[in-house]
């Protein structure tokens, strides 16, 4: 570290968060700007698992045909429509979408700040990992942005929006509420995915062990299991497809813990 670096003040600290964040809020304003501006591409794209042409819904439709049995994913429609119920509803959604379409686009940037950060306190061998941590963290995200938005999404969307208790209950499902169950799918999603990154971290801290999660795979079968129930239409088959990629994820992790636990112990021994 650089002497400039050790005698900052706390007061120092916290005006460089202040900066930090306030070039992360005009990044997250200026994509929000642009969604804002694009909102036929945006809302077409946040309304398309609504279509009963979704991409998603057709590969189920033709996985069940290839099985020889009909699928409830071959609706053309589904059985529920989308309205707005207040004065400034659109207007709001318009707003809230935007934003956070502004979040998730700029997340490699507010990872980059947040990296900005925290290095100046880490060792020159920590810093030279910026590049890769943010690359594989930002991978990591997307990729979970898009499995939500193809897997989890459909699969939420036509279970709830198919569900029914009676014939006389028609669905008609307010705009705040459909992007919620959206947005919630994405967005969990994506930091679901940050698992392995989450436990590099974990591992070096000394909290996780290779050995802790090996011994509690079992049980994490399970939790992945009902979280799948959970968030999944009520059949075998959806929720294997989503648990699968889940415990792939989990099982990376368990190799990444062991890689870092290794290295970690090869530094004790040599200080030692």
């Amino acid at each position: 570290m650089e002497d400039s670096e050790k005698e900052m003040t706390f007061l120092d600290h916290l005006e460089e968060l202040r900066w930090h964040i306030i070039r992360a809020a005009v990044a997250v304003l200026l994509v929000s700007v642009v969604a804002f501006v694009w909102k036929d591409i945006v809302f077409n794209i946040l309304f398309a698992p609504k279509r009963g042409d979704f991409i998603t819904y057709r590969m189920f439709c033709s996985v069940g045909h290839f099985f020889g049995f009909e699928s409830d994913f071959c609706n053309s429609e589904l059985p529920f429509t989308i309205q707005s119920r207040t004065m400034a509803g659109q207007f709001s959604a318009h707003i809230w979408t935007s934003i956070w379409t502004g979040i998730v686009v700029s997340f490699p940037y507010l990872l980059y700040e947040l990296w900005k950060f925290i290095s100046p306190g880490l060792y020159e061998n920590e810093r030279s990992l910026a590049k890769g941590f943010i690359l594989i963290a930002s991978l990591l995200f997307f990729l979970g942005v898009l499995f939500g938005y193809y897997l989890i999404t459909p699969l939420s969307v036509n279970f709830l929006g198919s569900y029914s208790v009676s014939p006389e209950v028609v669905n008609q499902i307010d705009i705040d509420s459909y992007i919620s169950v959206v947005r919630s799918s994405v967005l969990s999603c994506g930091i679901v995915f940050e698992l392995p990154i989450i436990i590099y971290f974990l591992t070096r801290l000394g909290i996780v062990t290779p050995h802790f999660m090996r011994k509690y795979r079992k049980h994490a079968v399970i939790v992945v299991l009902i979280i799948a129930a959970i968030i999944t239409p009520p059949d075998v088959a959806s929720q294997i497809i989503v648990a699968i990629p889940i415990m792939i994820l989990y099982e990376v992790s368990i190799f990444i813990s062991a890689y870092v636990y290794k290295k970690e112990q090869k530094k004790l021994k040599l200080n030692s």
